[in-house]
């Protein structure tokens, strides 16, 4: 056994009797002991700096969780912002995706006359204007040499070379190629080509020097062409002057399409013939509802003179 176990109720007394000293010295006292006040005044410093030092770092300690939590939640935010901005442009690419295949079921309608598939632009030249592109579809969709390339606006050009799934487009703004046009409105014929010194205009070439064409007139394919079918849209006349030879004239077209912002574009996938021929038609049978309309009108026009006429 060893010695607090021997004496442990002799401690055990001590004990007590310390307890009831203390409690008998400070009981009913007026005012602390001197060796309390130097106690005091010793330790109640450090017991201040000690609390200061304890909040200082619980104030830290609580800016830290904080700051966390904030950082946390604004990665958070930033997440959620940039999956907006990804759905957004989303919706956006399938707003302008909608837009352009509306607009190629349109032109395929307008166009119905022709067998005709779309594609997409895929490459392009240098430079801003679309005078030279490729697009996504070739023989492998069943696309050959000198198909015919339009778009919303009319003729863009035609295919120069035709890979396996891609062809390679020359359009109408470049000067290597010309189309053999007519004014619609005068029956005048000429060569419609890409004008270098005027980027994105075409001039149309060698037309009959008594010719009526003018400043508003629109310039379509005309039926002397072996490549384009007749009656398609090529451009409105801006401006019409004399060559030098003072035998011949030449006008300034600009293109109804926008080559600087094509995306999509139609090919005509029919023999050129038959679809000249088909176009033709259609054509013919649109001017002839457009007389007879114009028929109409003028004998209910003199009708209603005739009947003023008898009111008088």
């Amino acid at each position: 056994m060893n010695f607090f176990d021997r004496h442990k109720k002799t401690f055990f007394l001590l004990l007590c009797a310390g307890c009831l000293v203390l409690a008998g010295i400070t009981s009913n006292r007026l005012a602390p002991t001197f060796f309390e006040k130097t106690f005091g005044f010793v330790l109640t410093p450090f017991q201040g700096a000690i609390t200061y030092v304890g909040d200082w770092f619980s104030a830290r300690f609580t800016a830290i969780t904080n700051i966390n939590a904030l950082i946390e939640e604004n990665e958070a935010l930033k997440y959620e912002i940039e999956q907006l901005k990804l759905d957004n442009s989303r919706i956006e690419l399938l707003e302008a995706d909608n837009e352009k295949l509306t607009g190629i079921l349109e032109l395929a309608e307008k166009y119905k006359a022709y067998d005709t598939t779309g594609a997409r632009i895929i490459g392009k030249d240098p430079g801003n204007w679309y005078d030279v592109f490729i697009i996504d579809k070739g023989s492998a969709d069943g696309l050959s040499q000198n198909m015919v390339v339009i778009s919303d606006g009319g003729l863009v050009g035609r295919i120069k070379e035709c890979g396996f799934n891609y062809s390679q487009v020359v359009s109408i703004i470049d000067d290597a190629d010309a189309v053999s046009a007519v004014s619609p409105r005068t029956g005048d014929t000429g060569y419609v080509k890409g004008d270098l010194s005027n980027k994105g205009m075409c001039k149309m070439e060698l037309i009959d020097i008594t010719s009526k064409i003018t400043e508003g007139d629109e310039i379509t394919t005309s039926q002397f062409s072996s490549v384009y079918p007749e009656g398609i849209s090529i451009g409105k006349v801006t401006s019409v002057e004399n060559t030098s030879d003072t035998s011949t004239k030449t006008a300034v077209i600009e293109p109804g399409v926008d080559f600087k912002h094509l995306d999509s574009v139609l090919i005509i996938t029919a023999s050129p013939d038959t679809s000249a021929e088909e176009i033709t038609e259609a054509v013919s049978e649109e001017i002839t509802e457009e007389a007879e309309e114009q028929t109409e009108n003028t004998a209910e026009a003199g009708a209603e003179t005739e009947e003023s006429n008898l009111d008088i």
